[in-house]
């Protein structure tokens, strides 16, 4: 009898391999025997992070939920995550004091997960004065994962000096830190980040082609496996596998309506590779910067196809913690694809008062409520253990400062979904208190990964009320 039970055992660690591609595995009831000893090893429960950026503040009266606890309602610009309000944790009273000695987004949003004053500078000399708390979680637990974080974003690196608060615009690209002075650029192309996931080499070195889809080099260790799980987890393993070709075929539909008609001309293509160079120097580690890098691609799509490789990238435990950065501090990203909306998200947060444009900053920050909203119900809906991949995640949401037009540090937008297995009360508005630090939230979701550290920003505990 033991010997037959072993026979389907599959380890956590387990993988669908082929020719030049791995794909990492979901949660499956043939890991579940395995249990008592994975959790030993923090690997059959894993907590998983996202940290969700979104720039350039909100409209202060249109964020802010009614009711505190339990009782309350939604903003309109929250309304979007209704659906998912019970695990939704609304945070109120939040400042990054740290962020508060320099003027414009800058200093807010560099600064955004390191909780620390960002060196003023308009040269090369760039510096957090800190290590961003996503990366500190990478250090603790990456070692258990394909990758130990994520990056990803739909902006590519700017360059240059603002000169209206002479400061680089480097700052205003990153939020991941690897070390002080060390920004880990966000990967735009959703091919690359696929490819980094789930394939093992470039095809000059023998690997699948470009086109190759990752289903089909699995293939026959897929069906080996499925003959050897019960029904349930067939199940399982299908509905996963159809969601990664489904991912796939999206890519493919958005390189197809990019490559049609597009003429790349021998200064962009060199701008690219500059770009290229500039990021690896600065990240120590080479990125793709191509399609993802150009407007042609649907904004909505773009930003749910790197949602949906987050949840992917989460599913099958391939990293458990990711950033993702919805536009750079600072930029002329048009959001006319949105009715009622006419320039830059920048511009319009420069509202002064006016009533168009308020409605029009409204509008952006609902879209970006609704991206959000599309990630938790993917995750909520993907089983795992006893629960949902939600459940077993903290996805963080929010902006460096309130209101755009006068760049309000205090306050500032923040949202937790996610459990982190029940460790986080959510379903509530929480009135942390009016100044109490961002970096004691920061402190609090990183003990609850198993990161805690001793300081972290200008906090040494966290914030009240999390759990």
């Amino acid at each position: 009898m033991n010997i037959q039970r072993n026979r389907w055992q599959l380890s956590r660690r387990q993988t669908l391999k082929g020719i030049g591609a791995t794909l990492a595995l979901p949660f499956l009831e043939a890991m579940r025997p395995m249990t008592a000893a994975a959790q030993g090893a923090g690997g059959i429960d894993p907590v998983r992070m996202a940290c969700l950026f979104m720039p350039n503040g909100v409209r202060s009266d249109a964020w802010t939920p009614s009711g505190k606890g339990e009782n309350f309602t939604l903003s309109p610009i929250l309304s979007p995550l209704e659906a998912v309000k019970e695990d939704l944790l609304v945070i109120s009273g939040l400042t990054n004091r740290p962020a508060h000695h320099g003027d414009g987004h800058y200093f807010k949003s560099a600064s955004w997960l390191t909780c620390t004053t960002i060196e003023h500078t308009n040269g090369a000399n760039i510096s957090a004065h800190g290590q961003s708390m996503d990366q500190i979680a990478a250090e603790a637990i990456g070692k258990r994962t394909k990758l130990p974080s994520l990056e990803l974003g739909v902006e590519r690196v700017r360059s240059g000096v603002d000169t209206n608060v002479n400061i680089t615009r480097l700052y205003g690209s990153h939020i991941a830190w690897k070390r002080p002075d060390v920004p880990l650029p966000c990967e735009l192309n959703p091919r690359a980040a696929f490819d980094r996931l789930f394939k093992e080499r470039a095809p000059s070195s023998g690997g699948p082609s470009r086109d190759s889809s990752v289903l089909d080099i699995v293939l026959q260790d897929a069906k080996a496996m499925q003959r050897t799980l019960g029904s349930e987890d067939r199940h399982k393993l299908e509905q996963y596998l159809e969601s990664v070709r489904e991912v796939e075929r999206r890519i493919e539909n958005e390189e197809n309506s990019v490559s049609q008609g597009q003429n790349i001309t021998p200064a962009a293509h060199k701008e690219i590779r500059e770009l290229e160079r500039r990021v690896t120097r600065a990240a120590g580690r080479r990125v793709r910067d191509d399609l993802g890098s150009t407007p042609r691609i649907d904004p909505t799509e773009h930003v749910r196809l790197m949602m949906d490789l987050m949840v992917l990238a989460f599913w099958t435990d391939s990293t458990r913690v990711a950033t993702f950065m919805f536009g750079n501090s600072v930029s002329n990203k048009n959001f006319s694809f949105l009715d009622g909306v006419s320039g830059s998200h920048h511009s319009i947060s420069h509202h002064k008062n006016n009533a168009d444009q308020l409605d029009q900053y409204q509008r952006i920050n609902t879209w970006h409520a609704e991206q959000y909203a599309y990630m938790l119900t993917r995750l909520k809906g993907i089983p795992e253990g006893s629960s949902n991949l939600l459940d077993k995640s903290m996805i963080l949401f929010g902006s460096g400062i309130r209101d755009g037009n006068g760049h309000v540090p205090h306050d500032i937008p923040t949202c937790v979904a996610g459990s982190g297995n029940g460790q986080l009360k959510t379903g509530r508005h929480l009135n942390a208190g009016r100044g109490e630090p961002l970096a004691g939230l920061h402190y609090g979701l990183l003990k609850r990964l198993g990161a805690e550290p001793k300081k972290f920003g200008d906090a040494r505990r966290e914030i009240r009320g999390l759990s």
